[in-house]
């Protein structure tokens, strides 16, 4: 049996080296979707979710702060940028501009620092470097200037985008403030420690001070660095009114009934900054008190019932305030498409014998936008394709999506029938925001009613033939579980271990996606089903079956998401039984093909390279365990060496992944049998007429030298 297993990587030594090469990169470069769908769909719920979602990851859950409300919106994402602490050091123009030092004054007489801003400043004195962490909207730019402007006389330079951290160093060269405003690092190839430590070194010698402002979900892999949180909105309204009308003027205002219903809710600065400015201009004469109450929650719900209770207002135009508020801070042309559907759906409900009519050319995009009390930028979207621009619209008041579909649900249960068929709908377009945003929906109305969406929506999902539909229930579960909705475990546990298979796969993924968030008790449930199965089993074309599928993927996203106490619970169980080593080696080998972004460095690899860098021989260790079982395994041993060939390959483009994957081969090819599999392949690939690799070489020449 053995070698019948080892039979075609023998034969492969006969054939004339590039006929090898070709044969097995024709196998390893075979679509294998069911693998990869795992975690390409944990990483599509996470890209177009909600600002709650990013405790799903890794690097963000340590900050616990939302990025955006939507994916990747409002910005300008500059592509990847290498991490690489060496090399030359770019020679183009390093300065943005110098912050207007009558713009300082202005900004620090308004200034109030949050809870976090004197331990920044405490390390900004002493570190030189702070990196500012916080959401679009936290006010983590004035915080940044008002930090630098505290240590330092001279003045604020504002830096570009470098192509490394290397870059920074030569820019840093005087006494000034520098502010590298909204740094982006792929979480490919995070910042590091070692950056920051040049970074301090250099800052020193010349005096200067450095503050960096990230994204809450950008790649700092455990880089120290400081939670921004604007202060309470009180504080930041006071500083402002004050200025203005004094401080006596402004005892008497925070009294009255609209100020004391905006500061009930915590408001992002320029929120504040534009609600001080009305309330100055009412106290002025200039304006009247009712500009204030659009600002409160109460202003909030009141437009919703004129908006959903006003007979003049066409059907139609309803249809796109509910579209909008489930593709809030999405592209407005997706909204504007799929309210037209939901139009259809209304109309057939109020009056099934008048046939909708959807104007081709109606009202332009502003006056749909204006009737809403929306606005629309110009942002991006994440796409399967890279990061494309759009006009992405949303609602002005921060409050109104949520309220707005809450209220349509619980408020007006007739239009349940059109929207559960019309989110069914959305469930099932091939654009995976809108089907992430199907989900987000679902979830919102389980809060809001969690018997109803569920009889409704996640039930009928999860019972459904199709897999697509059981992943869109796991992620509307997830969803509803982080916006605190208490019933979603209980309803995990029940369907993990019931006998519906539908639903058990429901709630194995879901437990995979919720892993970051409760990974003991992720953990324990995963493994005690594990152990109830039998081994993997493969069908008449070497696939998995569905059932062995399930727990290999979900497996593979807790090991991917949470990383080392997973990696060592099931290092810790490869002597442990057949079943949990077999289903542990699975989930371990359909990680290593996955990367971050297509083209980029394997994350596996890049995790090992990350162990030897900081010394956690336990972490590497663990890694080489793994490898060792693969290669050693009889029904996973070729697909492994498919997956160090693509490795080889991705070393030929990268030093710091070949150094990581000469280190991985001396522990791989203590065995002699690996030994001769892996010198094979290198080999091959080092000898192949169309594309022959230089890593390879290398990498051979190390192995024989040891």
């Amino acid at each position: 049996m053995s070698q019948e297993k080892t039979a075609p990587t023998e034969l492969a030594e006969d054939q004339p080296p590039q006929e090898a090469e070709d044969k097995q990169e024709d196998r390893a470069g075979a679509p294998e979707r069911q693998r990869q769908e795992a975690w390409v769909a944990r990483t599509a719920l996470i890209q177009h979710g909600p600002s709650y979602v990013m405790s799903l990851d890794r690097t963000a859950s340590a900050t616990q702060v939302g990025r955006d409300q939507f994916g990747v919106s409002g910005g300008t994402v500059n592509g990847n940028v290498n991490n690489y602490f060496g090399g030359a050091v770019e020679v183009a123009e390093h300065f943005a501009g110098v912050e207007p030092p009558e713009r300082l004054a202005e900004l620090a007489d308004v200034f109030r620092g949050g809870p976090t801003f004197e331990q920044a400043l405490a390390r900004l004195r002493t570190d030189k470097v702070v990196i500012l962490s916080g959401g679009r909207d936290s006010g983590r730019r004035s915080a940044a200037l008002m930090l630098l402007h505290r240590v330092t006389d001279g003045k604020v330079r504002h830096l570009v985008q470098p192509a490394s951290p290397a870059a920074l160093l030569a820019r840093l060269d005087s006494a000034d403030g520098y502010l590298l405003l909204d740094f982006a690092a792929p979480r490919s190839n995070p910042l590091r420690e070692s950056h920051l430590i040049g970074l301090r070194d250099r800052l020193e010698r010349s005096g200067g001070h450095l503050v960096i402002t990230v994204e809450p979900s950008a790649a700092l892999d455990d880089v120290p660095f400081i939670r921004w949180e604007p202060p309470p909105a009180e504080d930041m309204l006071q500083a402002h009114v004050s200025r203005h009308v004094g401080e006596t003027a402004w005892q008497e205002l925070r009294g009255i009934a609209p100020v004391k219903d905006f500061l009930a809710r915590q408001h992002p600065p320029a929120t504040v900054e534009t609600f001080a400015g009305r309330l100055v201009a009412v106290h002025r004469g200039e304006a009247e008190e009712q500009v204030l109450a659009d600002f409160s929650e109460q202003a909030v719900e009141a437009q919703i019932a004129r908006w959903l209770t006003d007979d003049q207002r066409k059907l139609r135009d309803k249809a796109f305030l509910v579209s909008l508020a489930v593709f809030d801070k999405a592209p407005y042309a997706v909204a504007a498409e799929l309210a037209d559907v939901l139009y259809v759906r209304l109309q057939h409900t109020a009056d099934p014998y008048k046939s909708p009519v959807i104007p081709l050319f109606d009202s332009s995009r502003e006056e749909r936008l204006g009737v809403a009390h929306a606005r629309g930028y110009v942002g991006t979207e994440v796409t399967e394709w890279g990061v494309v621009g759009q006009f992405i619209a949303e609602f002005r008041a921060e409050p109104t999506a949520n309220a707005l579909l809450e209220a349509v649900w619980n408020l007006h249960p007739s239009t349940r029938v059109p929207l559960v068929e019309w989110i069914r709908h959305l469930a099932e377009d091939g654009r995976p925001l809108v089907r992430t945003r199907a989900a987000t929906a679902t979830a919102l109305l389980a809060k809001a009613d969690f018997s109803s969406a569920m009889a409704h929506l996640v039930e009928p999902w999860a019972d459904a033939p199709d897999p697509g539909s059981w992943l869109t229930a796991a992620n509307a579960l997830t969803l509803a579980h982080l916006l605190e909705v208490d019933t979603v475990l209980p309803v995990l546990r029940k369907w993990c271990i019931g006998d519906a298979d539908r639903r058990r796969w429901t709630a194995i993924r879901a437990y995979s996606l919720l892993g970051p968030v409760v990974p003991d008790e992720t953990l324990d449930v995963l493994l005690n089903a594990v152990q109830s199965q039998p081994l993997p089993q493969r069908d008449e074309d070497g696939e998995l079956t569905e059932g062995a599928q399930q727990f290999a993927d979900a497996l593979e996203l807790l090991l991917l998401a949470v990383r080392g106490p997973v990696l060592s619970a099931l290092a810790d169980r490869l002597e442990s039984g057949p079943t949990v080593r077999a289903y542990a080696a699975l989930a371990f080998l359909q990680a290593c093909k996955q990367t971050e972004q297509p083209g980029d460095r394997p994350l596996v690899l890049h995790w090992y390279a990350d162990a030897i860098t900081a010394d956690e021989k336990t972490t590497a260790g663990h890694l080489a365990a793994f490898w060792q079982t693969l290669m050693g395994d009889r029904t996973s041993g070729e697909e492994a060496l498919n997956v160090l060939r693509s490795w080889v390959r991705q070393a030929d483009a990268s030093p710091e992944s070949e150094s990581a994957l000469a280190a991985l081969l001396r522990h791989i090819t203590a065995e002699p049998p690996n030994e001769r599999r892996v010198g094979h392949l290198l080999r091959t690939l080092r000898d192949s007429r169309v594309c022959p690799s230089p890593a390879a070489g290398r990498l051979l020449d190390h192995v024989s030298g040891r």
